[in-house]
């Protein structure tokens, strides 16, 4: 965690976005456009980085995004996003995405992924968050998770 104490601390919520996938989100299998999918994770991660901080933010990047299976027209989709890990001005948010057969409820996770986010001011310039604080092992097991993807990034930034 940051050295700047002047900055407030608080704890990450876990955010929810629950939809229906219709016939026009998906694809000639009957399956959720992974676009679709991405964007539903972007939003989500940006209520979760907005909710955190309440300051504006942009994505700065999509990190590890694995689609494991895939989500069927007529399936009830939700995104869990929750804020992992801050930096001065950065953020990274982790988002599970779950569909869940509406007549039976068999819930399943089909797709996981990191987003990175920046908050900045009414020039878009990047302007320092509240430090998070980690409640429990849990929260400090994603900080982790948070802190080697933050390293990805910046060893990719420095190529």
């Amino acid at each position: 965690m940051s050295n700047d104490h002047t900055r407030p601390a608080r704890v990450a919520e876990e955010v929810h976005i629950t939809d229906l996938v219709l016939p026009n989100q998906t694809n000639n299998y009957g399956t959720m456009f992974g676009g679709e999918v991405l964007a539903m994770m972007d939003k989500a991660a940006g209520i979760a980085a907005i909710r955190f901080c309440r300051q504006p933010v942009v994505t700065a990047s999509t990190e590890r995004i694995d689609f494991r299976t895939p989500i069927h027209t007529g399936e009830i989709i939700e995104a869990t996003a929750k804020v992992i890990y801050v930096g001065r001005t950065s953020l990274i948010v982790r988002i599970h995405i779950y569909a869940e057969h509406p007549l039976i409820g068999e819930r399943r996770i089909c797709t996981t992924g990191y987003f990175s986010m920046v908050a900045v001011d009414a020039e878009g310039r990047p302007v320092p968050v509240p430090r998070l604080l980690l409640p429990d092992e849990q929260a400090r097991a994603e900080w982790e998770v948070g802190e080697e993807i933050r390293r990805v990034i910046d060893a990719r930034r420095q190529r």
